[in-house]
């Protein structure tokens, strides 16, 4: 089993979603003392956003193809998903751009687009601020739907989430935030086994 551990957040050590990640794969190989993880911290190590090559002569990033192959071996994606204003992070952002290359993740057909990345589970860690999921602010979510959107596109069909939200309500709420973000993480990590 391959897992890759992906941080978005930059928040350090105050990050709820750092915290949910590393119970999640804490968890994980609990149930998978085997597995293989693979850690990348998208924040405190930076992947340049992506630009067209213009020169066509120029190699194409190795940093590019290392974070492509991560993506591609792993059996499992943990992913921190923050919510910043409204969506994910601009690091989280940099990330796809790096896997979403045609012909590995995806291909245009006569019928459309076709996912070829399916075959993986991805658990992301999503902490919000706000009540997101219901209430007047749901038209807001562009963080959740998004990720679910592009991993669908992909072909990745097999989406938890573990979500912990109103964590800026007060410390109350942020408490029962993480309470039942790490109820969520037990039911989850258990079907893995």
């Amino acid at each position: 089993m391959n897992i890759l551990h992906l941080d978005a957040s930059a928040l350090g050590a105050h990050s709820v979603s750092r915290q949910l990640t590393a119970d999640i794969v804490a968890s994980l190989r609990d149930t998978h003392p085997d597995a293989n993880i693979v850690y990348r911290d998208l924040a405190a190590d930076p992947i340049p956003h992506w630009q067209p090559v213009v020169d066509v002569s120029r190699e194409p990033s190795s940093l590019g193809e290392e974070i492509l192959d991560e993506f591609l071996d792993a059996d499992i994606v943990v992913m921190g998903a923050p919510m910043y204003n409204f969506g994910i992070t601009t690091q989280l952002k940099a990330w796809i751009d790096r896997i979403a290359v045609p012909g590995k993740v995806f291909r245009y057909t006569e019928n459309g687009p076709e996912g070829l990345a399916g075959g993986k589970r991805v658990i992301i860690a999503s902490s919000r601020g706000g009540i997101y999921s219901e209430g007047p602010a749901a038209a807001m979510d562009f963080q959740e739907n998004y990720l679910r959107g592009f991993l669908g596109f992909i072909g990745i069909t097999d989406i938890d989430i573990v979500r912990a939200e109103g964590i800026a309500m007060g410390p109350e709420q942020k408490q029962k935030a993480l309470e039942q973000a790490r109820n969520t993480i037990h039911g989850l990590t258990r079907r893995a086994a």
